[in-house]
């Protein structure tokens, strides 16, 4: 019943929407006027406080002060217009303009973006940083217009890592046979699986309860669970194994994105692009405030982790994947090119 009055409320907003986007405001960039603005819709199910969704109000911001008021993006948080695999078929059918999503999920348009959930393709945050600005990159996001989208910036999620009940994770050998909660992405379960451990998708609004009644002995994210999800209060070992560093991409449908005149797609990138900076300092922030408050809570951060280990045991996951999806070693090999 619930699931069904959840789909009910999505459907009513979306059909919304779709009803008074027509009618409401300029049709192009090329008529918008300050007066008659053109409004678009940006949907993402961060809560409001979350350090993305302040960057994604920045944007929104940025866009409509460098455009006069010609351009104007209304915001969607909290899930309001559902999850993110409905979202993304919301702006496939041009529902909604624009997307803040976790880039694996792109991987149901685009293989390409599966190469983001997987383990160990960044060696460090500096190297991460380099890649995801390069030139390179930038051009594999605009380069997926005919499958509906083009990505305009991306956002930091930081490194993930294992954090238990109370094992601490130094090797691989020290997760086989526990279960860990993962999210639903194929990497994310094939990755853990290659682990030796039992991958266990389920929702994070119950990850909490799973690890205090042992249903579960771990799960894998940032620091900033800890204390702004409350799980510190239930996982007492944070092993820094940085795994993985998924992106989150902010991406425009590719019908929207036709009806800005060059200029106007220029002033969204360069917007997108200010606020990707803004949110790096801000995410780093919001990571040492996070290990400071869990240290005070009692949670022990392990660092001598193994990550050579975890990489070569990681590596035949990061290869299927490769050789499965062609798409896949190209981003593999922009990576390279970038880090080279």
């Amino acid at each position: 019943m619930k699931r069904l009055v959840s789909s009910v409320a999505v459907l009513i907003l979306t059909a919304a929407l779709a009803a008074c986007a027509p009618a409401s405001g300029a049709r192009t960039s090329t008529e918008a006027t300050p007066e008659n603005p053109l409004v678009l819709t940006l949907a993402s199910n961060l809560s409001d406080d979350h350090v993305t969704s302040k960057a994604l109000a920045s944007f929104a911001q940025d866009v409509e002060e460098r455009s006069g008021g010609r351009i104007v993006v209304e915001t969607y948080g909290s899930g309001q217009l559902g999850s993110e695999s409905d979202v993304l078929g919301q702006l496939n059918q041009g529902i909604v303009d624009m997307a803040r999503v976790s880039a694996p999920g792109l991987a149901a348009y685009d293989p390409s973006y599966h190469a983001f959930g997987l383990p160990y393709i960044f060696n460090s945050e500096q190297e991460y940083y380099e890649v995801m600005d390069s030139p390179e990159m930038a051009e594999h996001f605009r380069s997926t217009a005919d499958e509906g989208f083009v990505g305009l910036t991306y956002y930091t999620s930081g490194a993930r890592s294992f954090y238990t009940r109370s094992t601490p994770i130094r090797t691989p050998e020290d997760l086989r046979g526990l279960k860990i909660r993962v999210q639903d992405m194929r990497t994310q379960t094939d990755f853990v699986d290659e682990l030796g451990s039992a991958p266990i998708v389920m929702s994070f609004g119950d990850t909490y309860t799973s690890l205090q009644t042992g249903l579960i002995d771990g799960a894998e994210s940032n620091e900033t669970v800890l204390t702004e999800s409350a799980h510190g209060e239930v996982a007492h070992v944070f092993s820094t194994t940085e795994h993985t560093r998924i992106p989150d991409m902010l991406v425009i449908g590719t019908e929207t994105w036709e009806k800005l005149r060059p200029a106007d797609q220029e002033l969204l990138s360069s917007a997108a692009r200010a606020s990707t900076e803004r949110q790096k300092v801000a995410w780093a922030k919001s990571v040492e405030r996070s290990v400071t408050e869990a240290r005070a809570m009692g949670v022990e951060f392990v660092t001598d982790v193994d990550t050579n280990a975890f990489r070569e045991v990681t590596r035949p996951v990061v290869d299927r994947y490769a050789e499965q999806y062609p798409e896949v070693a190209d981003v593999l090999s922009i990576i390279e090119s970038a880090r080279n």
